[in-house]
C-alpha cells in the first residue's frame, strides 16, 4: 500500500470540521491525523503528528491562523506542511500577510467540497508516488465541460440559475467580476483597490456604485432565487436561510467553480 497523505483540520466550527472529516476520510489516499478547534490545539497536533497538509481556519480562539503559521515557520527541525487556509474574509491586508507567511492556497467560505478536493490533489501530487488523488464525492458534481467552454455563457447560466435578474446593474458587474477573477485569482486580495475600480472604469461609474450594485443583486437573488439551487451552490458551509455571502465570497465561489470547469489553474 502506498503512502497516505496525513491531514490536520483546524477550525473552530465543529460542524464544518465534521463535514470535512467525513468528506476527506472517504478518500483512499488520505488520513485525518487530528482535528483542532483552536490555534493552540492545532500547533500541538502539528508537533506530534507531523502532517503533510493542514486545512487551517484564519480566525480561531487562543491563536489565529496567522499565529499558527508564524510558529510553524519558526521551527527548524521539522519539514513544513502544505497549508490551505479557510477564511470568510476577503480582506487584502490579511491575505497579503498570510501569503507572506507561506499559505499555499486560500479558500473563501462558503466553498464547494469538490474545489477543496482539487486543491488538495494539486498540492499533494508530488508527495504520492502514485497518480494524483481521484476524489470521490457525494456533493453535487460540477458538470464536465469540454475544452470549448464559453466562460461568458457559463457565467450567465449560473447567474440565471441562482436567480439574479438580468436587468439590474449588479448583474453585469458580477459577471465581469467573476470573469476577471477566473483570469487572475489575486484580484480577490484586492477587491476594493483593483477589482471594483477595474469594473467601474469599464462601465464609467464609481467603484462604490459597483460594490453597491453587486450587493443589491445578491440580495435580490436571496429574496427571489431558487432555494434548492442556492443550497446546492452555497449550502456546504453556511445556512443560506440565515446568511447571505459577502460580495467577495459570492464572486470567489462562482469563479472557483468556473475555473474548475474550464481547467484554468
Amino acid at each position: 500500500m502506498g503512502k497516505k497523505i496525513k491531514i490536520i483540520i483546524a477550525d473552530d466550527n465543529r460542524n464544518l470540521c465534521q463535514m470535512l472529516q467525513n468528506y476527506l476520510q472517504a478518500q483512499e489516499d488520505l488520513i485525518i491525523v487530528g482535528v483542532a478547534n483552536n490555534g493552540l490545539e492545532a500547533l500541538e497536533l502539528i508537533q506530534t503528528q507531523e502532517p503533510d497538509l493542514i486545512i487551517l481556519d484564519l480566525v480561531m480562539p487562543n491563536l489565529d491562523g496567522l499565529g499558527v503559521l508564524d510558529r510553524i515557520n519558526a521551527r527548524t527541525t521539522m519539514s513544513r506542511p502544505k497549508v490551505i487556509m479557510l477564511t470568510a474574509f476577503g480582506q487584502e491586508s490579511l491575505t497579503h500577510q498570510a501569503m507572506m507567511l507561506g499559505v499555499d492556497y486560500f479558500i473563501l467560505k462558503p466553498f464547494d467540497l469538490d474545489i477543496l478536493g482539487k486543491r488538495i490533489s494539486s498540492l499533494t501530487q508530488d508527495i504520492l508516488s502514485s497518480a494524483p488523488i481521484q476524489f470521490s464525492s457525494n456533493s453535487p458534481v460540477v458538470t464536465t465541460v469540454g475544452s470549448g467552454l464559453n466562460l461568458c455563457v457559463e457565467v450567465t447560466t449560473m447567474m440565471h440559475q441562482i436567480g439574479i435578474p438580468a436587468h439590474v446593474k449588479g448583474y453585469q458587474y458580477i459577471r465581469d467580476a467573476i470573469l476577471m477573477v477566473v483570469e487572475d485569482v489575486s484580484l480577490l486580495g484586492a477587491v476594493t483597490k483593483e477589482l471594483y475600480p477595474g469594473i467601474a472604469k469599464k462601465f464609467d461609474t464609481a467603484p462604490s456604485r459597483v460594490e453597491r450594485g453587486i450587493r443589491h443583486a445578491i440580495e435580490l437573488a436571496w429574496e427571489r432565487g431558487h432555494t434548492d439551487t442556492l443550497k446546492r451552490i452555497f449550502g456546504y458551509s453556511m445556512n443560506i436561510e440565515r446568511q447571505k455571502p459577502t460580495n467577495s465570497e459570492f464572486i470567489a465561489l462562482l469563479a472557483d467553480k468556473l475555473r474548475v470547469m474550464s481547467k484554468v489553474s
